[in-house]
């Protein structure tokens, strides 16, 4: 499969914001959170996807420092990558991977791990991501040990810790 990454923009932003429930939802079963009392997987009162779409938007509104990437698989959107700088990462951080999501249907294919170093080749320095790091989550921390591993041969960090009260692994490394 072909795999390309895409930096989306306000025009071709929906399509990240059409995936973003998915993603909340796959969230879910490895944060056993639930959905508000309207149905959206989300904090607070948010009534409706539109309303999520908004939330969303922050995204397309500091185009220097937050890079939203749509990732395709043979022409088609398959998941993305959000990248965040400046302002929005801990200091000695240059760049923080804040989400990752592949759809279903492109899962196990080599997709993401093409994708995310395609994404890293786009932005040099000093690099964080964390992931949830309980058993619901061992596919997920299996992928980012391989996939940074392999991008860095090897020269990376990792450690546990605890972020907004659940357990993380922690991810660092430059390139």
């Amino acid at each position: 499969m072909r795999t390309e990454i895409i930096l989306a923009t306000e025009e071709n932003g929906f399509i990240i914001k059409n995936m973003y429930p998915l993603y909340l939802h796959d969230l879910a079963g490895i944060h056993g959170t639930l959905p508000n009392k309207y149905g959206i997987f989300e904090e607070g009162n948010i009534r409706t996807l539109q309303e999520q779409y908004d939330v969303q938007q922050a995204w397309f509104e500091y185009p220097e420092e937050l890079f939203p990437y749509i990732i395709m698989a043979d022409g088609l959107p398959a998941g993305f990558c959000l990248i965040g700088s400046g302002r929005f990462v801990p200091e000695e951080t240059d760049f923080h991977i804040y989400e990752t999501f592949i759809l279903r249907p492109y899962r196990n294919r080599g997709i993401a791990a093409h994708a995310v170093k395609a994404v890293l080749d786009r932005h040099h320095g000093r690099w964080m991501l964390f992931t949830q790091s309980d058993n619901k989550n061992e596919k997920a921390m299996h992928f980012w040990t391989k996939t940074i591993g392999e991008y860095t041969g090897g020269r990376y960090s990792n450690m546990e810790k605890r972020i907004e009260g659940m357990p993380k692994l922690v991810f660092r490394f430059a390139n």
